[in-house]
């Protein structure tokens, strides 16, 4: 009898134990977020394979003096990262900006088990969906070591685990932007993206290397709101700019009155 209550005993203990074994090593919940790094500059010197299975570094990608949109994601992630990827490809194909010339997007697994055959698997499926002149060449998919994806989440801010018991990477929403010197610029956050907002940090990203005349004024009239997480109209700026036009305005009117008033002296 004695035997059979010690038996009980343990199983019970085994019982409590388990658990906050199984608890502490196998959290169900851990830290998400972002540590904005606004100016920093991100790990240039991380390497990984593109989607052809090709060893490549960051930086060999700026070279071509435009803004750069990354995402961090992984390729058989159930949900989070389609929506991620759809909202970009969705605001990408709105915008009046070509891949190649005003940005480029480069897209990194956050899963070091994943391999360059889903990444390539992956691309095709968002070429084909999108149709964007280009944008085969400018939209790299990326898979690295746990050590070179941590060196870009650490200089990215980008904070997420691995949860064993769902068998998921839970990871934060956003797109980063990243200027031409490769310097954090902008984070926009969600599942969708307002192709105004998207267009306008990679303006500002790009510090006025791209874009018409008419975008780099519309940019002046707008700040980025890090509560509203979008563009707001800047009041001060629109009126200075309503003040330049209009004492253009006015000089034209004071040029033309002259031009009318020499003409009849002259007569």
């Amino acid at each position: 009898m004695k035997k059979v209550n010690r038996v009980i005993l343990l199983f019970f203990l085994l019982s409590y134990l388990y658990p906050q074994t199984l608890k502490k090593e196998l959290p169900a919940e851990g830290p998400i977020d972002i540590i904005e790094r606004l100016g920093d500059i991100i790990a240039l010197d991380a390497e990984f394979l593109n989607e052809k299975g090709e060893s490549v570094l960051l930086k060999d990608f700026f070279y071509k003096d435009i803004p750069t949109i990354i995402t961090l994601n992984y390729f058989e992630c159930p949900m989070l990262c389609s929506l991620i990827l759809n909202g970009l490809g969705d605001s990408i194909q709105k915008m009046n900006l070509d891949p190649g010339d005003e940005y480029q997007i480069i897209t990194i697994d956050i899963n070091p088990y994943e391999s360059y055959q889903l990444a390539n698997q992956k691309k095709n499926n968002y070429i084909k969906e999108y149709n964007i002149d280009n944008l085969d060449e400018n939209w790299v998919f990326l898979t690295g070591t746990h050590d070179n994806i941590k060196k870009i989440t650490d200089s990215l801010g980008f904070i997420y685990y691995y949860d064993r018991i769902r068998d998921e990477y839970m990871h934060p929403a956003a797109l980063t932007i990243v200027s031409p010197e490769g310097m954090i610029s902008r984070y926009l956050y969600g599942i969708q993206f307002i192709e105004k907002d998207l267009k306008l940090a990679l303006l500002e990203s790009a510090e006025g290397k791209i874009g018409s005349t008419l975008d780099k004024i519309i940019l002046s009239c707008y700040r980025y709101d890090p509560y509203k997480n979008t563009y707001t109209i800047f009041a001060t700026n629109i009126m200075r700019i309503g003040g330049i036009f209009t004492l253009i305005f006015i000089g034209l009117m004071l040029y033309n009155y002259w031009r009318k008033d020499h003409y009849l002296i002259g007569d």
